[in-house]
């Protein structure tokens, strides 16, 4: 009896200690994470100032040295900022805009200083100065309550969560899209992009629910007198789609199909994987031409084949014109079981999203005089990819080793007629 009573004794004892600790642990992780926050946030207002002080002085300089110097901070300075309210904890809609406000800020201040449109530059930031004052104001009385609470986490978390508190946060958010459409409006490109990525192209006839799922059983066989629930989205959704839950043996997904058209969006399935191998390389690439043709996909070729453990991850590019230029943004990506060769997941959207496809003049590139001494060019082909405008430009894609120490190499995209350069990417 002596001994249960230790016993009992040394556990109460035990699980004293550990819950003290525990509570420790958790204080010191609040204070951590309010430290964070609170350190965020005097970063996020003190750049907001220092911002808005240099849109101002740029407004003041016609010497190009002294107004670049300026250009300069602002480009750094919306980058620094994005950074700093990206990690605090605000609604994704206050979030949002604020990162897409200032982040067109600095993408002007660049775009002004590479082209040399200084006018451009004053009449567009004398209207953003004034705007951005006012975002500036409402953000510190916004704000201000969050540095009342020294380093009181529970109070923090009240102020998160008080309505009244986040009210102006909204007024913020609301001024922020007024401000964001009428400041820096949509370009066509753009406007376009959005409309694709909307689906507000599709004029296809509307399918039933049946026909859906015949879709679906046309592209995977295998699911065929499978368990099926269909629901279609919400009236206010930007496309009408149906979502397709499945059930059949050990496999559960889903597929999203579009009602205009019956276009397929996304398919996703999950069973238990096999350990075992059972298909080559080679029979994966012949099943993937097989899964393209039953979708009706035929104009498609592989760009990239890439693997783990238990699938292949293939993605593909739809082929266009007389160079068989690769469309990079209507693309496929695929994820195929290496036990047995089955479907397990399809992402069509930006096949869906198909592109107009405009002629384009192409100059040729003498790559030994655009690149230095010492870079090969091992591979080249032609694609269609999206500049920073979202224009679909023609560009050559061009794999280049730089013959040094390290033996680098690199990909680089450059548009076929103007030669600029749209992306590099390193690779080893």
């Amino acid at each position: 009896m002596k001994n249960a009573v230790y016993l009992l004794a040394i556990a109460v004892l035990a699980l004293g200690l550990y819950s003290f600790e525990v509570r420790n642990e958790n204080k010191q992780l609040e204070r951590t994470i309010h430290a964070q926050y609170t350190n965020a946030l005097t970063t996020a207002s003190e750049t907001l100032t220092t911002l808005h002080t240099s849109v101002n002085q740029s407004l003041l300089f016609q010497d190009q040295n002294a107004l670049n110097t300026e250009l300069d901070n602002i480009w750094r300075l919306s980058d620094q900022l994005r950074a700093s309210i990206s990690s605090l904890p605000l609604s994704r809609e206050v979030a949002n805009n604020w990162m897409r406000y200032i982040g067109n800020i600095g993408e002007e201040a660049r775009l002004a200083a590479e082209k040399g449109d200084y006018e451009a530059w004053h009449e567009k930031m004398t209207v953003v100065g004034s705007n951005l004052r006012t975002l500036s104001n409402e953000w510190e009385v916004a704000t201000s309550r969050y540095f009342e609470h020294d380093g009181d986490f529970s109070k923090w978390q009240r102020t998160i969560n008080d309505e009244t508190e986040q009210d102006q946060f909204k007024n913020i958010a609301q001024n922020l899209k007024t401000y964001s459409e009428t400041d820096f409006p949509l370009t066509a490109s753009e406007s376009d992009w959005l409309k694709k990525r909307e689906l507000q192209n599709l004029d296809d006839k509307e399918i039933t629910k049946e026909q859906a799922i015949a879709v679906l059983e046309k592209i995977v066989p295998d699911l065929k007198e499978a368990a099926y629930t269909v629901t279609k989205s919400r009236d206010d959704a930007p496309y009408p789609f149906y979502h397709i839950q499945f059930v059949k043996g050990s496999r559960i997904g889903y597929a999203d199909i579009t009602v205009k058209g019956g276009h397929i969006l996304s398919f996703l399935s999950e069973r238990p994987v096999q350990e075992e191998n059972n298909v080559s390389q080679q029979d994966i690439r012949e099943l993937t031409e097989r899964y393209m043709k039953n979708a009706g996909y035929e104009d498609v070729q592989i760009v990239e084949f890439r693997e783990n453990h238990e699938a292949y991850h293939i993605a593909t590019a739809r082929v266009y014109g007389e160079d068989n230029a690769y469309v990079y943004p209507d693309g496929i990506q695929l994820k195929i079981s290496k036990d047995s060769g089955e479907l397990l997941g399809l992402n069509a959207m930006e096949y869906v999203q198909k592109e107009t496809i405009k002629e384009q003049p192409v100059k040729e590139i003498d790559w030994k005089q655009f690149f230095r001494p010492g870079t090969f060019v091992e591979e080249e082909r032609m694609i269609y990819t999206e500049n920073k405008l979202f224009e679909l430009r023609l560009c050559y894609e061009v794999i280049a080793r730089y013959d040094n120490e390290l033996n680098e190499t690199f990909r680089v995209v450059v548009d076929a007629e103007t030669h600029d350069v749209i992306k590099v990417e390193y690779m080893m």
